[in-house]
């Protein structure tokens, strides 16, 4: 029988909480690095076909697409260190999304995420949607995952986020042990309580909306200046907000796209604008987790 999963059109409702973050900042920003590269659907992995979600010009089913491979390689190559370096350099600390099997293929990578202090929360064993699978298969994918990510990065995985989650997948979550957190949901701006498989679960929502996503799919920003804009005007609202009420703005990046030369400016300005305010936590979700289950975990579980 499939899990049920609900729908909460209320939230917390009028009357938002009012939370306090370290050093009473207004708001919290979670930067997030999908590490994806070297883990998406190819012939080369014995996959029907390449992904769907292809940045190439596309070939017929069953024939690697050498021109999307590269174009994936560059992000893990290159751009994964012109952003180690960004972080460095304004001392910053992220979350990375990291696919266990992307993280195989680069392991100088996999071990500098967690040596500059940066957070490898699970994307998954492969980059695939996980209510493709069966329930004893989506199983199987959290256990490898969790196994690998440690192995490769040092530390074991406390957060997860789907490509596509199933209707089991924070019970699994659960019944593996050892997650503190998920981000599959994208309902709200703070983190919020679910109840799954008989408790209250953590979630720490993610957006589509302030990512770079938009650079390549449609509708999306026509330039990274457009991007920049979009996250600085994000921040702006939640920065007023977060004068009584303290608010938490997650960017979503990806490396084979905003670590391009011609677009890490925008990462860069975003990240020097929203410094250059008071009271702004850059942070990792794993910290958001914490502070939150140490502080709130009195508030109650919304519709799961």
């Amino acid at each position: 029988m499939a899990a049920k999963v609900s729908r909460d059109f209320v939230g917390y409702g009028k009357d938002r909480p009012t939370i306090v973050w370290p050093d009473r900042a207004r708001i919290a920003i979670s930067l997030v690095v999908n590490y994806e590269e070297g883990a998406e659907r190819t012939p080369l992995y014995g996959d029907a076909a390449t992904d769907s979600m292809t940045e190439g010009f596309g070939v017929t089913a069953g024939h690697r697409d050498l021109h999307n491979e590269s174009f994936y390689d560059y992000g893990t190559r290159v751009a994964f260190w012109r952003m180690l370096d960004l972080f460095d350099k304004y001392g910053v600390s992220v979350t990375y999304y990291a696919c266990a099997v992307a993280l195989e293929q680069n392991l100088e990578a996999a071990q500098a995420i967690t040596a500059h202090g940066h957070e490898p929360c699970s994307h998954g064993y492969r980059w695939l949607p996980l209510y493709k699978l069966s329930l004893e298969e989506e199983r199987e994918h959290v256990r490898k995952a969790v196994e690998s990510i440690r192995r490769t990065t040092g530390e074991r995985p406390l957060g997860w986020n789907s490509r596509g989650p199933s209707l089991h997948t924070r019970d699994l979550l659960i019944e593996e042990g050892g997650f503190v957190y998920d981000s599959d949901g994208y309902a709200d701006d703070l983190p919020y309580f679910v109840g799954a498989k008989g408790r209250k679960w953590l979630v720490i929502p993610y957006t589509f909306e302030t990512n770079d996503m938009k650079l390549w799919r449609p509708p999306g920003t026509s330039s990274p200046r457009d991007f920049y804009v979009y996250m600085k005007d994000a921040f702006n609202c939640l920065y007023e907000e977060g004068a009584t009420h303290p608010q938490m703005l997650s960017v979503g990046l990806h490396m084979r796209h905003i670590g391009r030369p011609g677009r890490i400016g925008a990462l860069e300005e975003f990240i020097r604008y929203a410094k250059s305010f008071p009271g702004v936590w850059f942070t990792r979700r794993i910290d958001i987790a914490r502070w939150w289950l140490d502080r709130y975990g009195h508030l109650p579980a919304m519709a799961s």
